[in-house]
Order: C-alpha cells, then sequence, then structure tokens
C-alpha cells in the first residue's frame, strides 16, 4: 500500500485563528471543536489532506517550515482574496513554464499559488 498524504500540520500562535484564515482562502469551513490549541480543516466533510493547526509556545528556530503549493484558473482574484484575508505578498514569479505569486499567512508561513495548467 502506497503512502498518502492525511494532515498538514502547522505550528501556530493561534490554532482556531489560522485555521479560519486557510478556510476561507479554500473555501472551506474550520471543523466543529477548534480552539486556540488545536483546530482542523477539512476532516469533518472529506477534505484531504486535512489541515491541522496546533499551538506551540513558540516556533523552533531551524524546524521544517510549512509550505503548501496551491492552483488557481484566475491569479489575480485570488491573489486580491489572499491579500484581503491577511496575506502579505512576497513575489510574483514565471519560470519553468509555471506563473505563480509567493505569500505569507498571518503568522508567516509561506505559500504559492500558481496559475493551474490546462490539461493537454
Amino acid at each position: 500500500m502506497a503512502l498518502k498524504i492525511a494532515n498538514i500540520t502547522i505550528d501556530s500562535a493561534n490554532a482556531a485563528e489560522l485555521a479560519e484564515f486557510w478556510a476561507q482562502l479554500l473555501e472551506r469551513t474550520v471543523d466543529p471543536g477548534g480552539n486556540e490549541h488545536f483546530a482542523t480543516v477539512g476532516e469533518s466533510t472529506g477534505f484531504t489532506p486535512t489541515l491541522m493547526f496546533v499551538q506551540v509556545p513558540d516556533k523552533t528556530p531551524g524546524k521544517n517550515v510549512v509550505h503548501m503549493d496551491l492552483t488557481a484558473d484566475d491569479l489575480p482574484t485570488q491573489h486580491e482574496r489572499a491579500v484581503a484575508l491577511g496575506a502579505k505578498h512576497i513575489a510574483d514569479f514565471d519560470e519553468y513554464g509555471v506563473r505563480w505569486s509567493t505569500f505569507a499567512d498571518p503568522e508567516g508561513n509561506l505559500f504559492d499559488v500558481a496559475v493551474e495548467k490546462a490539461a493537454d
């Protein structure tokens, strides 16, 4: 049996607040029972992988950083949405036949939004 991604775990200062940001960005909802210590997005609806947010006292320097790559049909619209929800735009790229923007979520975790490639 091949390995499958079940969860993407993100360290956070406030799990519920960061889960709400990601839920809105992905047009999902935070699962019931979320709080400042632990929250998930997608577990109750079967959205995979489930995003899991865990409160940590402080982010450990040198620890692996979460990085998600998202795709969109309309990059400018998603750019505006991300910033309106509290993301910080970092940079734009056009390399290797792909166009994408890099953002930081409200707690500084980086993520990319790329233009979805059309099926050949």
